[in-house]
């Protein structure tokens, strides 16, 4: 009769029938499991999150490039290297940008950014900065960052450099201290499209918020966190060195569609800076809704504030085909001469009765 065998008899046994390739396939099965990110709860209540590989980037910067089956576009001089990419050197009259391909669908959402700018020009002599966005249109290059102005979405700005300030000055006027701004400064903007970002006075008549954010020349790590959660916009930074989170804006009833798409982008002109990502993670978080929070955060398919008046958009009217236009002035022509021919018969009759009136 046969021994009976032991937990680690059973094991030893197991073991000595794997092949290499087992083993190594195991092995690997499990780093997969260990590098995978987990649901993890964030804040005190019942939120939970997941990260969205497919809306994320970090190095090596695999999927990056310029054609379609890459995750992430390049645009304009922006740049991959090894540690970081560049959006814009420290050059003049640069421009870059970085899109994901991949629209987003998700409803709340936490997007982490990892950036630095940092460059050679001393104080209020750089610029311009960086934006980062959530808008229906992607890879459009303008003015507003290196991207469209009138965009529809949200964009969030990290500006360097104080435009009204320096034409305040060359005017000979000063702020009042209830109005002026220290730069670099955060600001956010929503957009339906009939907006124009007013780059003179650095968006200060459209921003929702605001808060100074020192974030040059840095020798620490620098991120920036967007959370858009039941309809609440939240934007906090870590810019000490601390691993804290700080306030910078926070606006509740602001509604952004679905399927839009993240990028972020960056500007030079007469004076420049080193406009560089290190890693975007966007989560997906998951919140409990009431049956009325259910029916008050419903899809919306254009971005709006609650108590903020935005300019209706008025839609173009599309183009006329070519059938549509022969038709209009083949019926145009049709009606014109019918009108001719009725004016020269109720001329005619005219006459005739003008005559009998004479006999």
């Amino acid at each position: 009769m046969a021994a009976t065998l032991g937990p680690s008899g059973w094991w030893q046994r197991w073991r000595r029938r794997l092949s290499a390739r087992d083993w190594s396939r195991m092995l690997l099965l499990l780093l997969l499991l260990g590098s995978g990110q987990g649901p993890r709860q964030v804040g005190a209540g019942q939120t939970f999150e997941y990260l969205k590989r497919e809306h994320s980037l970090s190095k090596p910067y695999q999927g990056v490039g310029t054609g379609g089956s890459s995750l992430w576009n390049l645009m304009g001089n922006a740049m991959v290297m090894t540690q970081y990419i560049r959006l814009t050197p420290d050059m003049q009259s640069k421009q870059g940008a970085l899109w994901n391909r991949v629209p987003c669908f998700l409803r709340d959402w936490e997007l982490q950014v990892h950036f630095k700018i940092h460059g050679q020009g001393k104080k209020n002599l750089h610029g311009d900065g960086l934006a980062i966005w959530y808008t229906k249109d992607r890879m459009q290059p303008g003015p507003v960052f290196g991207n469209m102005d009138k965009f529809v979405g949200l964009g969030v700005f990290i500006d360097t450099y104080p435009n009204e300030e320096k034409q305040q000055e060359a005017q000979k006027r000063r702020y009042s201290p209830g109005v002026q701004r220290v730069f670099p400064y955060i600001s956010a903007m929503v957009n339906n499209g009939s907006l124009s970002y007013d780059h003179e006075r650095d968006g200060r008549p459209t921003e929702l918020g605001g808060c100074t954010a020192i974030v040059r020349n840095l020798h620490y790590d620098t991120f920036l966190v967007i959370r858009y959660v039941k309809r609440h916009l939240t934007i906090m930074m870590d810019i000490d060195g601390k691993h804290e989170w700080r306030d910078c804006i926070e606006v509740p009833g602001v509604r952004l569609p679905r399927g839009y798409y993240f990028g972020t982008s960056s500007i030079t002109g007469d004076l420049s800076d080193n406009h560089d990502v290190i890693s975007l993670k966007l989560f997906e978080l998951t919140v409990e809704r009431t049956p009325e929070e259910e029916k008050l955060h419903r899809d919306v398919f254009l971005p709006s504030v609650d108590n903020m008046k935005l300019p209706e958009m008025t839609a173009p009217l599309p183009p006329l085909s070519g059938l549509a236009l022969f038709l209009i002035v083949f019926f145009s022509l049709v009606f014109s001469v019918f009108a001719i021919v009725i004016g020269i018969i109720l001329y005619n009759k005219w006459q005739e009765q003008s005559r009998k009136r004479f006999y």
